[in-house]
């Protein structure tokens, strides 16, 4: 059974409320991201339903286009400001800006640096990285009856899903269980399918020829698996893991090409972002922290999971 977001913040009078916010800023850390174009598609599906209307910038990756974009919000006289930050340690910058405004923020996603010093009408809405690392290493360790050469694939460094992630997988290959895999590199793929494939490619062409391939997400483990098959490996004979059950995951699980993912709710974080911040304008209490729980799925369950975001 699929956990569904119940936030303290959630449905009850929020239509009521909803007239109240005539228009939500919203800054993507990047558009060209496959689980955050469903993230954002479901902040934006989520505004139509409530009536809210929503402006929609991408930061293209860049921390000082970002902070203007949020800048340039507060100065419009927006109602409220989701982000998904670029990076971790500039959330403290963004918290500075919306409370000298007085406007809401809510961080959704990315875990901000500053998370244990939020001001007041501020909040964060996510997921716990470490528990998604911990899920995927976990099952992947049981795979491979706890022996074999690995790589991981990091997403973008800095950003709290490459540490939380990488943390967890890297505390679980140490536990009695598994400490018979051997990490044979670990490199940035940067979040993204073709850097991954490049990256296998450089791995497989220096001789290495690992039994399993952790990636921080999903598009990089698509990525690893494309370089594997043009190299002429079985995925039989590899163990692939990614994190966020996108639906191109899901196919590949399906096909049996990718062996686990990680369900991470983009409905559950796009929603539960958008009804927090409006609960912050009607002057409701809400929690600073929101948590939307990781899920593994596999092939046995993978069809639980298919069109969920």
């Amino acid at each position: 059974m699929i956990k569904k977001l119940v936030t303290a913040t959630a449905f009850c009078g929020l239509m009521a409320g909803a007239a109240q916010a005539q228009t939500i800023g919203v800054a993507m850390s990047l558009f060209d991201d496959n689980y955050l174009t469903v993230l954002r598609h479901n902040i934006q599906r989520h505004a139509d339903d409530l009536g809210v209307t929503v402006q929609m910038e991408d930061a293209q990756g860049n921390i000082a286009r970002q902070q203007s974009q949020i800048e340039n919000f507060v100065a419009s006289g927006v109602d409220g400001v989701i982000v998904m930050l670029v990076d971790a340690d500039s959330g403290r910058a963004m918290s500075r800006i919306a409370e000298r405004a007085d406007v809401p923020l809510i961080f959704v996603n990315m875990l901000p640096a500053n998370m244990d010093d939020f001001p007041a009408k501020q909040a964060w809405v996510g997921s716990d990285e470490e528990q998604a690392g911990e899920l995927q290493a976990t099952e992947m360790c049981r795979l491979l009856g706890g022996e074999g050469d690995a790589v991981i694939l990091m997403g973008q460094l800095g950003t709290t899903g490459q540490r939380g992630r990488t943390a967890a997988v890297e505390r679980v290959l140490q536990s009695e269980e598994c400490s018979g895999i051997n990490v044979l590199d670990s490199q940035t793929g940067n979040w993204m399918r073709t850097a991954a494939l490049d990256l296998m490619t450089n791995w497989l062409s220096s001789g290495m020829q690992p039994d399993a391939v952790f990636a921080n997400n999903d598009e990089m483990a698509l990525g690893a698996i494309q370089a594997l098959k043009a190299a002429g490996i079985s995925m039989g004979d590899v163990v692939v893991g990614g994190v966020d059950a996108t639906q191109d995951a899901m196919a590949a699980l399906q096909a049996g090409d990718l062996d686990v993912t990680v369900y991470q709710s983009a409905r559950g974080q796009g929603e539960g972002s958008l009804d927090t911040v409006l609960s912050i304008i009607r002057g409701e209490d809400v929690p600073q922290r929101v948590g939307i729980p990781f899920e593994l799925v596999t092939p046995e369950n993978v069809a639980e999971y298919v069109d969920q975001n």
